[in-house]
């Protein structure tokens, strides 16, 4: 059985057909017409799509014998979480989740850092940035901003994968471009469609991605981003007096929201070439990874998590730059004290108001 062919607009879903007299592809439905060269072009991207070739190599170097003898790894009997610190570390609260850990083990096989970035924000610079966060809330507990309270904030160097890469991306768009025009009494709009084809490279380093699921990724993706030019070979001497969580998320899982990241940024890049043209649509996407790399780095986190009415309310502060985010909890009874007042004076205000005009 012979193979049946039809060409749609792209504009309106009709089928289009050859018009001898222009010599152009045409539209009876909505008159519009296209070369037919380029209705080839496109046919041909549409049925041979290229596929992405996003793959990364991953760091192989382990820790030697004498460094993982300056360090030790105990582990939270709440959450799970596994945390290095240096070997005067005895037991003290999970940065997490806020209860009692305990040291377990040594470091065994784990994979050394490549890079970190050490703290530059003290204990007392985050403590006074969290009572200036708070500062003029009234509806914060006041234990909260309680100098006790405070004190339970930890440094802690969160485990992150680094990749670096150079991209070849090739992305094809349907756009269009309209102009408008009256005449006497009647207003005319002409709507040109075109197909946008972009091509070219990009290189992205560092691209940082949390490896650890004891942290909130959404809230370490918030607090970026950090300066990779202070990025320093890794020593364990920056352990010491903070903590440091070991990675549970391997290289090769992390990729995925690296590519995602990557993915993102430069069909973010592709698309602001389009600036000419009316809401540009993607319809083919051939994005290539070359000379890839991935490194192992720890960065500077200032964490705090305090519990409220049975809610946990977790803060986190860049160590580096000072970058604060987090949720505050709210004192309902206070909320409710207030809410009373205001609005017992707004009925006497409304009740004095209709004495004055009875």
């Amino acid at each position: 059985m012979a193979e049946i062919l039809e060409y749609k607009c792209p504009n309106c879903g009709g089928i289009i057909e050859f018009d001898s007299a222009t010599q152009m592809m045409k539209c009876p439905y909505c008159d519009t017409t296209f070369d037919p060269a380029a209705l080839q072009e496109m046919d041909q991207a549409l049925n041979n799509p290229q596929p992405d070739e996003m793959n990364w190599e991953t760091p192989q170097e382990t820790f030697d014998d004498a460094e993982i003898s300056h360090m030790n790894v105990y582990s939270c009997k709440s959450c799970g979480g596994e945390i290095v610190a240096d070997e005067t570390t005895g037991a003290t609260h999970c940065p997490f989740c806020g209860n009692p850990v305990v040291m377990t083990g040594v470091f065994s096989g784990a994979l050394k850092p490549d890079l970190l970035i050490p703290f530059k924000v003290s204990k007392e610079q985050a403590k006074q940035a969290l009572k200036d966060f708070t500062k003029g809330k009234k509806l914060v507990p006041k234990f909260f901003t309680s100098e006790s309270h405070l004190d339970e904030i930890k440094g802690v160097y969160v485990p992150y994968w680094l990749y670096s890469t150079d991209v070849d991306a090739h992305i094809n768009y349907r756009a269009t471009r309209a102009r408008s025009w009256r005449s006497g009494n009647r207003q005319f709009t002409e709507t040109s469609h075109f197909r946008l084809e972009r091509q070219g490279g990009l290189s992205f380093e560092n691209v940082p991605v949390d490896g650890s699921t004891k942290v909130d990724n959404t809230m370490m993706e918030s607090i970026e981003p950090y300066d990779m030019s202070e990025l320093k070979p890794f020593q364990t001497a920056y352990l010491s007096g903070y903590y440091a969580d070991k990675y549970d998320i391997d290289a090769e899982a992390s990729q995925e929201r690296a590519n995602e990241r990557i993915r993102q940024s430069t069909e973010d890049a592709f698309q602001q070439t389009t600036g000419a043209f009316i809401a540009p649509v993607a319809e083919t996407r051939s994005i290539r990874l070359l000379n890839n790399s991935c490194r192992y780095a720890l960065f500077p986190v200032w964490l705090l998590n305090t519990s409220f009415e049975g809610k946990l309310y977790p803060f986190a502060m860049n160590g580096q730059t000072g970058k604060l985010v987090g949720d505050l909890p709210v004192d309902k009874k206070q909320y409710w004290i207030r809410y009373l007042i205001s609005a017992g004076i707004s009925a006497g205000v409304i009740f004095l108001i209709s004495l004055l005009f009875r």
